[in-house]
């Protein structure tokens, strides 16, 4: 584009009264102005205004959603309504296109000019450089008089321009820094506070929560990949009660569908656009405009999506896109810990459960033994009467009644004895080490969970036991839980086996030590027996179901040492032949 005769450019440069001087050492003092770019540029429009002796002006920055020139500052314009410009259009938006300062003593005579104030006859305007022939935006004043400005006057506005965008580089800096150390206390905070969650609820809420935080969010989301071909909504974070549709929907008609299918984030800039009205799994809320839709992926598996709302027109960096992926990380990381505590916390009701029901077998055992014995006598006694009564008398019925009773009654306490007695067919030629290792398998979260260290010194040779696997793996998990509850604050647990001969036998020894606080010297001689506990809340049924069993099994168990330093306990038994 040509420059008219009307527009003159930058004059070399020239030495400025006193007021010059004052004005630069007011901008340059800016630089130390912190947490208020807005009021700089309103002072910075003041200085240079006041030096050059306007009538009105404005300060207007390039956007990087909009990438138009926006009003920041301005004085003696009308405050009714948005003042922007296209590049290239207007004699700021010539300006900064072409990053050049330029001024026409007459705006009636350059058809660029753009008119935001009435009675405006001279305008000239200085680009603020960015560096490798960038621009920030544009300084442009204002004067009611044709002529008003002059070459000097150009120099002058270009010269404060420059240093004015040099101050408000750095003040922009700063608030980088402190919205980028902003956002990583507020992920440090997230992350302390999401792996704390073990109620998936309580996390996905968090986590919806943190991020809009984080990001300083209109809204965010958190999309659920549970069921495949469709997204559930699993919580919900904004100010605004217009939230995306409940239950699950299918994935075609979702927009975050976008981030599970190239797992990578994928951001929209506007999703109040028409092609966005029918979507499912947008919030009805016409505040919102810009999307950043992160997936949460942990081991490859895609668990979801987290959505990010802005209320603006707005493009995301990449310090954006990492943040949000760091958290959408840490996201899948406590989800995946609450699902695997959920594991445990279930185990552990199994164990309860069937602690329980081996109570109420003990139980039943010990009376059907009790009864048997009386039921014996009843019976030979029975036998021995030798009533003989006449054919026709109800008598005769009565006894053969009364005998198949005590038949009856023989046959259920004969089942309910047998009921608790592990048949033999179950019983397999098993690896003792692999008994111990799968139940430290099924307990380590619990380990961890109780701060507790374990340890497992093998034999030198594996140690075949012939017996029913999961009975004897009852066993160690019931010396293992007793160990755990006598250490609260955490500790140690060392399981040793090795192999001992009894004159011709060979036998297999299994020793669990704890660094607990001991067995009460009251109990030790009767820790064996049925109901009998140290705990409150202990059924006592625990090491005498522990000893029943091995006896089973033709083994045993002893308690070696207790004290204030730990208790050791030994299993033995028989090797297959």
């Amino acid at each position: 584009m040509e420059e008219k005769e009307s527009s003159l450019r930058r004059p070399p440069a020239k030495e400025f009264p006193r007021p010059v001087s004052e004005a630069r050492l007011a901008i340059a003092s800016l630089a130390a102005r912190a947490g208020d770019t807005n009021g700089a540029l309103r002072d910075i429009l003041a200085v240079v205004g006041s030096a050059l002796r306007a009538d009105s002006g404005f300060i207007s920055l390039l956007s990087p959603d909009s990438g138009r020139l926006e009003v920041e500052a301005r004085f003696n314009l009308p405050i009714d309504g948005s003042l922007s410009l296209a590049p290239g259009q207007g004699i700021p938006g010539w300006v900064a296109w072409h990053g050049e300062p330029l001024l026409v003593p007459d705006t009636s005579a350059d058809s660029r000019y753009r008119a935001f104030r009435p009675g405006v006859r001279c305008q000239m305007s200085a680009p603020m450089p960015a560096g490798e022939g960038l621009v920030l935006g544009v300084v442009t004043l204002d004067k009611d008089t044709a002529g008003g400005f002059g070459p000097d006057d150009l120099g002058l506005l270009a010269e404060l321009t420059e240093a004015a965008a040099g101050v408000m580089q750095r003040l922009w800096e700063l608030d980088h820094l402190r919205e980028k150390a902003r956002q990583l206390e507020t992920l440090v905070a997230a992350g302390q506070s999401l792996v704390s969650k073990l109620a998936p609820q309580g996390l996905f809420d968090a986590l919806a929560r943190d991020a809009c935080r984080m990001m300083r969010a209109g809204a965010c989301a958190l999309f659920l990949n549970e069921q495949p071909g469709y997204l559930r909504l699993g919580a919900y974070a904004g100010e605004g009660t217009t939230t995306p549709q409940a239950g699950a929907f299918p994935m075609d008609s979702c927009l975050v569908a976008a981030a599970i299918h190239t797992r990578h984030a994928v951001e929209f800039a506007d999703i109040q656009s028409p092609e966005y009205a029918d979507l499912a799994d947008l919030p009805r809320d016409a505040a919102l405009h810009s999307v950043l839709a992160t997936p949460v992926i942990f081991e490859g598996e895609v668990l979801g999506v987290l959505a990010v709302f802005l209320g603006r027109m707005h493009r995301f960096d990449n310090d954006e896109k990492r943040l949000c992926a760091v958290l959408a990380s840490l996201g899948a990381v406590a989800l995946q810990n609450a699902r695997l505590y959920a594991r445990v916390f279930q185990s552990e009701e199994a164990l309860r459960k069937n602690e329980r029901l081996t109570m109420l077998g003990l139980l039943s055992a010990e009376i059907a033994h009790e009864i048997r014995n009386p039921l014996t006598v009843l019976k030979l006694l029975h036998g021995g009467l030798g009533a003989d009564f006449a054919p026709g008398d109800p008598r005769r019925t009565d006894l053969r009644v009364i005998s198949e009773k005590l038949d009856q009654l023989e046959g259920i306490v004969t089942r309910v004895l047998n009921f608790g007695k592990a048949p033999a067919h179950l019983h397999t030629r098993c690896s003792l080490a692999e008994i111990i290792e799968d139940t430290i398998i099924l307990i380590r979260l619990k380990l961890a969970q109780n701060n507790i260290r374990l340890q497992f010194l093998p034999p030198p040779r594996t140690l075949v036991v012939d017996g029913h696997k999961g009975q004897l793996q009852q066993v160690l998990l019931n010396l293992l839980i007793n160990a755990m509850q006598a250490m609260p604050d955490g500790g140690a647990i060392t399981i040793a086996v090795s192999e001992d001969k009894e004159g011709a036998a060979h036998r297999a020894v299994m020793e669990v030590t704890d660094t607990g606080s001991g067995i009460p010297e009251e109990i030790r001689q009767r820790i064996f027996d049925s109901f009998l506990s140290g705990r409150p809340d202990g059924t006592g049924l625990g090491l005498g179901i522990a000893k029943r069993v091995l006896q089973g099994h033709h083994g045993d168990i002893t308690l070696v040492s207790t004290g204030p330093n730990g208790s050791t306990f030994r299993v033995n038994l028989p090797l297959a032949k």
